[in-house]
């Protein structure tokens, strides 16, 4: 693979509420554009944060002014949007999922207790639209179990082969709850275009509750398989572990073992190309430093390094290495990563567009790299 452009998908502006823009995504259109959006707020954990949608008519070498159509009030109580993402369905219907984060509930703190690894209160809410998203419906929450943690969706809505949608989340502990954190994701279905869902269904979890598989990325391959790459972590060693990659036949429901990718930390929404070659990114955090990219040939196929090329690299200062206090310091210090994220899509025209955010803490922007494969 090599780098054919790169640019600025949302510019960050330092001192004001817009200093932070970050979690970048982007959701190619029937119609041949793209439509990206992020969240944008004076920081990365920031109680007025919202989600803006820029759409691009040249494949992402340009981009619109942005457009703020989601409210962050729900049911009359005052919250932030976490993240954001856009699934295409049928013909002009397109799906927004956001992540809501209540800041009602625990005023002015802050999104993670570094005390119990607690969570504040968080809704996954879900917009129509039938115009490629010109205009979107109101936000309605997916209907949850009373006994299940706070929920944060950690990657788009899937479209499976036979139409039904799938919905992954990661389940976290309420803010106040001392008691061990069994971490897992699950899966919400729907069959009826994202009308009404099913109950939760355990796709990943670790019994004892020690490994954690963190900010799961999955995409379905043209034979149906679906494939997720797993953000893994040490709870008891607080410490990142490589990638791992599961397959399912099934739509989720059952999974292959977990395989070791053999690098680490962060994996991106993989970009999947209509001949099955498959292009992940990733965050280095500890060792280069850097995010990167590599492709496979196949779902299956290993992501050789005769592949690999750097989307960034974070310069000499900054930066902290692999290991901390505990699961909460970790949780609580979301500024100190300054770069990460990333998000990679498929392109009509066979090239690859992978987003991401960098910058320091206080001016963090939206980037975009294109790559021909």
């Amino acid at each position: 693979m090599h780098i054919v452009d790169r640019g600025v998908l949302s510019p960050a502006e330092p001192g004001g509420n817009r200093r932070a823009t970050v979690y970048p995504t982007v959701t190619p259109l029937r119609d041949g554009t793209l439509l990206a959006t992020y969240v944008v707020g004076a920081s990365k954990d920031d109680d007025g944060q919202t989600i803006e949608l820029r759409r691009s008519t040249d494949g992402g070498r340009t981009w619109s002014a942005p457009q703020r159509p989601f409210l962050s009030e729900v049911e009359g109580r005052r919250g932030s949007l976490g993240s954001g993402y856009v699934t295409q369905l049928e013909g002009d219907r397109l799906v927004a999922l956001g992540v809501w984060v209540d800041r009602e509930a625990y005023p002015g703190r802050p999104l993670f207790n570094g005390e119990t690894e607690g969570t504040l209160p968080l809704r996954n809410l879900l917009a129509d639209s039938l115009d490629l998203g010109r205009s979107w419906s109101m936000w309605r929450a997916l209907p949850l179990p009373h006994d299940l943690g706070p929920p944060a969706a950690t990657d788009a809505i899937l479209r499976l082969a036979d139409g039904t949608l799938a919905l992954s989340a990661e389940i976290g502990k309420h803010y106040h709850d001392r008691s061990k954190w069994f971490q897992r994701v699950v899966y919400f279905y729907s069959h009826d275009q994202g009308r009404s869902w099913g109950p939760p269904h355990t796709a990943c979890q670790d019994p004892t509750g020690r490994i954690f598989n963190w900010d799961q990325r999955a995409a379905v391959a043209p034979d149906g398989r679906v494939m997720t790459f797993t953000w893994t972590y040490d709870h008891d060693a607080a410490r990142y572990l490589n990638i791992h990659r599961r397959l399912s036949r099934d739509g989720g429901r059952t999974w292959s073992e977990p395989e070791d990718l053999g690098f680490s930390d962060q994996p991106s929404h993989p970009a999947v190309l209509p001949d099955g070659r498959v292009v992940l990114a990733w965050v280095d955090r500890f060792g280069s430093r850097s995010i990167r990219a590599r492709l496979a040939e196949g779902v299956d196929a290993p992501f050789l390094e005769s592949t690999e090329v750097v989307l960034y690299q974070l310069g000499a200062s900054g930066g902290r290495g692999n290991g901390f206090d505990g699961t909460g310091e970790l949780l609580s210090n979301l500024h100190l990563w300054t770069f990460g994220l990333p998000y990679a899509v498929a392109l009509p025209d066979g090239d690859v567009l992978v987003t991401y955010y960098a910058g320091d803490p206080g001016a963090l922007s939206a980037h975009w790299v294109r790559l021909a494969p």
